[in-house]
């Protein structure tokens, strides 16, 4: 029995949810998305999407918690939206952008460019003696959660000084350096 598949997922205002055989588009006032679903029927009633599944087997019983997930992450995203905030730790490391180029100064002897999603929007914030931030935000959370693991992996944090770029209020595990 999954406890979230069988949970409900609230529809708030000004967000329509629309379901064509196995594909179910959610339109809001950030957005619209759409996904294909599989192993499970998607009904909305009086306010509520329920996520039912076909049969009790193993792979549409793993699926039913996921979808149900999902289409919460596609109603939130199009009402509230989803926002990753990166924060860049080191010397000389900086970053800025121009629309939805960013530029980031990581260390290396040339710039890193890279050209972000248009349904990502992308704001940089620096201030004097802080380290600097890259905040990222759209509707679509798993959008955001790739593009920020793409930025995040031109420079790991480092377990010695914790240099590098890493996630807004992210625990690094650090390690003792040499002892004399």
């Amino acid at each position: 029995m999954s406890r979230i598949g069988n949970n409900p997922v609230a529809i708030p205002e000004g967000v329509t949810v629309d379901v064509n055989d196995n594909v179910v588009t959610v339109k809001g006032k950030l957005g619209e998305l759409s996904q294909e679903f599989s192993a499970v029927t998607v009904k909305v009633e009086d306010g509520n999407i329920l996520v039912k599944r076909s049969s009790d087997a193993k792979d549409h019983r793993a699926k039913h918690g996921l979808y149900r997930s999902l289409l919460n992450n596609m109603v939130e995203g199009v009402s509230k939206g989803w926002t990753k905030e990166l924060e860049l730790v080191g010397v000389g490391y900086r970053a800025n952008n121009q629309g939805q180029k960013l530029d980031l100064a990581l260390g290396f002897s040339h710039n890193i460019v890279l050209n972000i999603a248009p349904e990502v929007k992308i704001e940089t914030i620096s201030e004097k003696g802080k380290n600097p931030i890259i905040k990222l935000t759209s509707h679509d959370k798993q959008l955001v959660g790739q593009v920020a693991a793409k930025i995040r992996s031109m420079r790991k944090p480092e377990p010695y000084k914790g240099k590098g770029i890493k996630f807004v209020g992210e625990q690094l595990r650090r390690k003792a350096g040499k002892t004399a």
